[in-house]
């Protein structure tokens, strides 16, 4: 890690408790992050939420797709929902990386929360990961009735891949002619194959994830070779959606971390969404790298994840009280 960074002083003394990312061995590093997770799930408190497994129907030459459903108990429905979308370089991860946020969304904003399980690359690579994805959301909207949601009032969320791929949703959505978002959450989302931002090219050392990581895990979502190419399409890597390829698209909050990679590009998509006519927020957050959430006793943690859950609120149309 290069010591000029000025992290947020809490942040800096959490780093030596914070496992390094290295997907170079993606199975490795698949399995390092089982071990974490399985260990923060077990010790999750579940008060007040009842959890269920459920799957988007089989699809023509794919398997069914593992949803996790939150729903907040006693609440009478139909509700709001929130789909998530895990981060994990599109390499990692499983609906258990956001357990615990989650469930802090189903609570406090009484909301019916979905995440799904995407297949991940580079065993399956783009568009794989984004048809589970839409086929998750299909059966949230298209089931509604009995899932006990309000198909009118779907947002999306996503964290790094995941928020690549909550974009590339929304961009799916609109071109399909639904199930209509009604807002999008994405948190410092990976969302340009071409890695040729000033913050692409300059953090090639800084924690969690760095100039190394993206390039690989661009490469393994794309195939071999595809990386940077002119044929990319924005459903795989949103930022080469033009301005007027972004008209239409549900109003966002971006929030994005100081030192990180993929901060100038979420920058950039707040900017193109913006000037689309896209209603967005854009939060910088001040002396953070990316995956800092994790950090959660840290104030600008704690003031970050405070203002999503209230963006989220205010985004699907909530009262004070959920």
């Amino acid at each position: 890690m290069d010591a000029h960074h000025p992290f947020d002083p809490e942040l800096a003394a959490a780093l030596t408790m914070m496992p390094e990312v290295d997907i170079t061995d993606v199975h490795a590093a698949r399995a390092a992050q089982a071990g974490q997770l399985a260990a923060a799930v077990a010790g999750a408190d579940t008060t007040g939420v009842d959890i269920e497994e459920t799957v988007a129907p089989v699809r023509p030459g794919a398997p069914a797709v593992p949803l996790r459903l939150y729903r907040p108990q006693g609440v009478r429905g139909p509700l709001p929902a929130v789909y998530g979308l895990h981060g994990g370089g599109f390499v990692l991860g499983t609906p258990d990386v956001d357990h615990d946020w989650n469930l802090r969304l189903c609570r406090e904003l009484g909301v019916v929360v979905v995440g799904v399980d995407y297949r991940l690359a580079p065993e399956h690579p783009f568009p794989a990961p984004l048809e589970d994805c839409w086929a998750g959301l299909c059966r949230l909207a298209g089931d509604a009735d009995a899932l006990g949601v309000l198909p009118d009032r779907i947002a999306v969320w996503g964290d790094s891949a995941g928020g690549g791929l909550a974009a590339a949703l929304t961009l799916l959505a609109r071109d399909r002619g639904g199930p209509v978002i009604r807002f999008q959450q994405l948190r410092s989302p990976a969302l340009d194959d071409r890695l040729e931002t000033p913050s692409a090219l300059l953090f090639t050392d800084t924690p969690v994830w760095n100039r190394r990581n993206a390039l690989l895990s661009w490469e393994a979502y794309l195939g071999p070779g595809l990386r940077g190419t002119p044929g990319v399409p924005p459903y795989a890597a949103p930022a080469r959606a033009a301005t007027a390829a972004a008209a239409g698209l549900p109003p966002a909050y971006i929030s994005v971390m100081e030192f990180d990679p993929l901060r100038d590009e979420g920058v950039a998509y707040a900017r193109a969404l913006r000037a689309a006519g896209v209603p967005v927020r854009l939060r910088l957050l001040p002396g953070t790298f990316h995956g800092a959430w994790a950090v959660e006793h840290a104030a600008v943690v704690r003031e970050a994840s405070a203002e999503a859950v209230a963006a989220l609120r205010a985004g699907l149309g909530l009262g004070a009280d959920g």
